[in-house]
């Protein structure tokens, strides 16, 4: 799945908001992140360990955030609901005039179940990148007004 974002947050606000694990995660990514599957498993200073899901998706996963790098969130995951494993990356661009762009791709490896398989498949071919974008530049323009 790839999406480019283009939201008022500035790149530090933008990274703030992907990388906090802390109580307020769940609340500032109501849109996409179901509170009761969440769950924060390991944290250091530049990476951190959890469970997350979207609110009514059969699909969960356990992903390994690492922030070391500059302007960069890579995500590797642990442990899915479908049975493959994947990995991405968000990169933050600073915009001229203030804002950023968010350019996010990321693979889910193989699933096992065929309904896993057909809705994976949907997810990556269909029209939900569109929905995942709007719902992210939504999630960082009120976190850049709040």
């Amino acid at each position: 799945m790839r999406f480019d974002v283009i939201t008022a947050a500035s790149p530090d606000q933008v990274l703030e908001a992907l990388t906090d694990f802390s109580e307020r995660r769940p609340r500032v990514w109501h849109r996409t992140l179901d509170p009761e599957t969440y769950e924060l498993r390991e944290l250091g200073d530049t990476w951190a360990v959890a469970r997350e899901s979207t609110a009514g998706s059969p699909f969960w996963v356990v992903q390994r955030y690492d922030w070391s790098g500059p302007s960069m969130v890579r995500l590797t995951d642990v442990e899915t609901s479908w049975g493959g494993l994947g990995s991405g990356e968000v990169r933050i661009v600073p915009l001229d005039g203030g804002g950023s762009r968010i350019e996010a791709r990321w693979s889910n490896g193989r699933a096992t179940r065929r309904r896993d398989k057909v809705l994976l498949w949907l997810l990556h071919r269909g029209p939900t990148h569109r929905l995942i974008a709007r719902l992210w530049r939504q999630t960082l323009d009120d976190y850049a007004r709040a």
